[in-house]
């Protein structure tokens, strides 16, 4: 088996979803793999966003637009350099968490997904599904499900 060429990992932020960066960036300096860090997101309306800018004034900025994903992203980043990852790509995307995921894989050709067991345990989880679950049945390529919680 050789070893993986793109390696995709998503993270929304988290304690829990960084530890799976930290593990994917291990894994990509090990197989000398590009890296690709996905943070899915949904934009909020201008309605939603007013009061957040009235009370956070100068510092609007922070829940406006694509800035949440980008904050988040560029501490993935930063985490998975520090690990050891060659090189690495960030991506932020409009959509459901599962479904940017399966979609930046498949437009990077990756050969290896790595998501957060976060949610695999939970009644939710069970019942409605949670995004490794999702990941691991509907994504064609390997999964690496990183024990985070």
């Amino acid at each position: 088996m050789t070893a993986y060429r793109t390696i995709v990992v998503g993270t929304d932020g988290s304690d829990t979803s960084l530890a799976a960066v930290d593990r994917a960036a291990a894994v990509a300096a090990d197989s000398h793999a590009e890296l690709v860090v996905v943070c899915a997101f949904t934009p909020a309306s201008r309605e939603e966003t007013a009061g957040a800018e009235d009370a956070l004034k100068d510092e609007a900025f922070l829940v406006v637009g694509w800035t949440p994903a980008e904050e988040t992203l560029r501490t993935a980043e930063d985490r998975a350099v520090a690990a050891g990852a060659p090189k690495v790509r960030t991506i932020a995307a409009d959509g459901p968490p599962a479904d940017v995921l399966r979609r930046a894989a498949d437009d990077a050709k990756a050969d290896l997904i790595v998501v957060g067991n976060r949610g695999l345990n939970t009644l939710s989880g069970r019942i409605l599904g949670s995004v490794p679950s999702d990941v691991a049945r509907r994504s064609g390529i390997d999964v690496l499900i990183v024990h985070t919680t």
